[in-house]
């Protein structure tokens, strides 16, 4: 939660914002019940008179008061003819009044009837005075509405627009969190979970957030308000709510206790949908090749069916909430208009007192039933803001030194291990031991060996996706760890054992370290990865359409651009990890001749499971279970390393070995 919070922290002018918007919604949906109120007991019980004494007399009905009590009739002033209300009425003009009020049937207030009747006298309508009375409090109720759609609105917006913004620096921050992690970082998180945590987990935050700023902000001022107000008109009442409030709290508390562990499986179980999804899609060649459809339908069916049996457990929950929800505001309703009629008849309250109490019982209640909707979701979201803040909070393992030093220009493309060990994280065994070697700019270093022997950990420890145990690897005389990883991986033109293409165009894969790039030194890298040929052949050339993963090329092109997009990249280093393997004999060869002619210069250190294509290199390095064995070119190596011989002769004739 801290770390959710420190993406609140900026925003809180906004929420202070999005709470007075609250603040003017409440106020003016609380007004409009008594307001309902007034026009039931003023406007229609009264005739439209709230005054408890008439504003003006006749002279005739002034004498008559005024010889009953002069005191009394001191507030009034003549003028024409008429006595008008100039100060405030006393509690005995007030008794005076009153006591002049007969019955009428067509008014509860025998003081409203009389009031009415002076009116009339004065040449004032009953139903003007009425119809006034209903239309006045008629507009005031039309203002609150409109005033508090507005406020609606704003609040809409700024909520809208602190989730949105919030959400999307969170996402931000998760991709480049992301970015900056090292293999071990990842094999923390599965592929499937991470982009579950980008998108649906954020997308439940940001919903919940925009959903809390709009309900669960607004309904307990709603509630409190309303319960003021229930308090004002009947508190003999009040208990009712008390009742009603009760018996919500217990359901939500049931409920919550009920649903919480299940949304935590929840968001697990997408996870694993996603992942077996995930797999299912992108091996489905090989699915396909062994028949397992069957087996591999049946593995996502027993995910699916557990997300949804889970998934039918929470919605069959939040569907019986509403139900109960409104079985209790409908009895609280009932049983309000049971006990307020008894009220009503021994004139405790009037109709419109209880019309207004119903609906703060409503606000109240809706109120709780709010806060119970999002409590529902509010364990997911909460879920969702631990699963995210754990990819936040994950510290990758490969970091920047604090003061990073510069490579040392005189041994530009020099690469170094020095007596290099190395362990992957959590495991107790070695993967790589005293591993010691020069890789010299203008060479080309092979490392060959056994699967399994470590080639491809070599490599990965130059752009420093792991870092050592033990020992030094040096990139121009400096310790890769002291250097900053953006000028360190600027150095190396790196090509994975698995190809990677980005969807976009063969242009836009080549310029992937420049997207500037110019025409020229784009044919000039194809040329030199043999990528020219089957690019002239496409309609589009260079700007053919490369599909997510190169799915739409084969193997052995999708490599060749791989190696013309390090090529590309004009690096004094480069590293191929097994890139040659999709590639046939002949490609092959042009490959590395069209290297040492035009890469002469750089260092290249060059990883295959083949003879053939390290025969010519100027130093082959022999991997067996972690160690070098052997080092030497292959005329050395045959003579002196049993393993590097044994390979040579599985793969090679005698002849083909002895010619090169």
């Amino acid at each position: 939660m801290k770390t959710f919070f420190r993406y609140v922290r900026p925003r809180l002018p906004y929420i202070a914002l999005v709470f007075l918007f609250l603040m003017l919604r409440a106020w003016c949906e609380l007004s409009l019940p008594g307001y309902t109120s007034d026009i039931v007991n003023v406007g229609i019980a009264r005739g439209g008179v709230a005054e408890s004494v008439p504003d003006a007399l006749p002279a005739e009905e002034y004498d008559r008061l005024y010889a009953l009590d002069p005191d009394a009739m001191a507030a009034y002033s003549a003028s024409d003819g008429v006595y008008t209300l100039t100060g405030e009425p006393t509690q005995a003009l007030e008794s005076l009044i009153a006591a002049q009020g007969a019955a009428d049937e067509r008014y509860t207030s025998p003081t409203a009837a009389y009031i009415l009747n002076v009116y009339e006298s004065l040449g004032r309508s009953r139903q003007s005075i009425q119809m006034g009375y209903i239309l006045r409090t008629g507009l005031k109720m039309l203002s609150r509405v409109l005033l508090g759609a507005g406020c609606a609105i704003c609040l809409g917006y700024v909520s809208a627009y602190v989730a949105t913004s919030l959400s999307r620096d969170m996402r931000r921050d998760v991709y480049a969190r992301v970015l900056s992690f090292s293999p071990s970082e990842f094999d923390s998180f599965s592929t499937a979970s991470l982009i579950t945590r980008s998108t649906n987990d954020i997308q439940q935050l940001q919903i919940m957030l925009n959903m809390s700023m709009r309900m669960v902000a607004y309904s307990p001022i709603l509630a409190i308000g309303g319960i003021i107000k229930v308090v004002e008109i009947a508190p003999s009442m009040g208990w009712i709510i008390a009742l009603a409030v009760a018996i919500i709290a217990v359901l939500l508390v049931c409920l919550f206790s009920v649903t919480m562990p299940k949304f935590k499986l929840l968001q697990t179980l997408v996870d694993k949908v996603n992942l077996v999804s995930r797999e299912v899609l992108s091996g489905l060649p090989v699915i396909r090749a062994f028949g397992a459809e069957e087996r591999e339908t049946d593995r996502f069916e027993a995910a699916n069916t557990d997300l949804t049996n889970t998934g039918l457990f929470v919605n069959r929950t939040m569907a019986a909430m509403m139900p109960t929800m409104n079985l209790v505001m409908n009895g609280t309703t009932l049983l309000i208009v049971w006990i307020g009629a008894h009220q009503i008849g021994a004139g405790v309250i009037q109709v419109g007192d209880m019309m207004a109490f119903i609906t703060y019982a409503t606000q109240i209640i809706m109120s709780f039933l709010m806060l119970g909707m999002i409590s529902v979701s509010a364990p997911r979201a909460l879920v969702s803001i631990n699963r995210v803040s754990q990819v936040l909070e994950t510290r990758s393992s490969i970091l920047d030194p604090e003061s990073p030093l510069s490579p040392d220009p005189a041994k530009a493309g020099l690469v170094e291990f020095d007596h290099v060990d190395f362990s992957y994280p959590g495991a107790d065994e070695k993967v790589l031991t005293d591993i010691t070697f020069t890789a010299l700019p203008g060479q080309t270093t092979a490392i060959i060996g056994s699967t399994g022997c470590g080639k491809t950990t070599v490599v990965s420890l130059i752009p420093r996706f792991f870092d050592v145990t033990g020992g030094e690897v040096r990139v121009e005389g400096v310790d890769v760890r002291r250097l900053s990883q953006h000028d360190l991986r600027a150095r190396v033109g790196f090509v994975p054992q698995k190809s990677v293409l980005f969807s976009g165009t063969i242009a836009s894969n080549i310029a992937f370290s420049d997207p500037d790039m110019s025409q020229e030194d784009m044919a000039a890298a194809a040329e030199t990865a043999q990528a020219v040929e089957f690019i002239s052949q496409k309609e589009q050339g260079y700007d053919a359409p490369i599909a997510q993963g190169g799915s739409n090329v084969s193997g052995g092109q999708k490599q060749r651009l791989a190696i013309a997009r390090a090529l590309a990249k004009k690096a004094p280093i480069y590293v191929f990890d097994d890139s040659f393997s999709a590639l046939d004999y002949k490609t092959d060869r042009a490959l590395r001749a069209a290297l040492k002619e035009r890469m002469s210069g750089a260092t290249v250190l060059l990883v295959a499971q083949r003879i053939s294509t390290v025969l010519n290199a100027d130093k082959i390095i022999v991997l067996d279970d972690g160690r070098i064995v052997g080092m030497g070119t292959h005329r050395e190596l045959m003579q002196t390393c049993e393993e590097y011989r044994q390979i040579a002769l599985s793969q090679l004739s005698k002849e083909e070995l002895a010619n090169g």
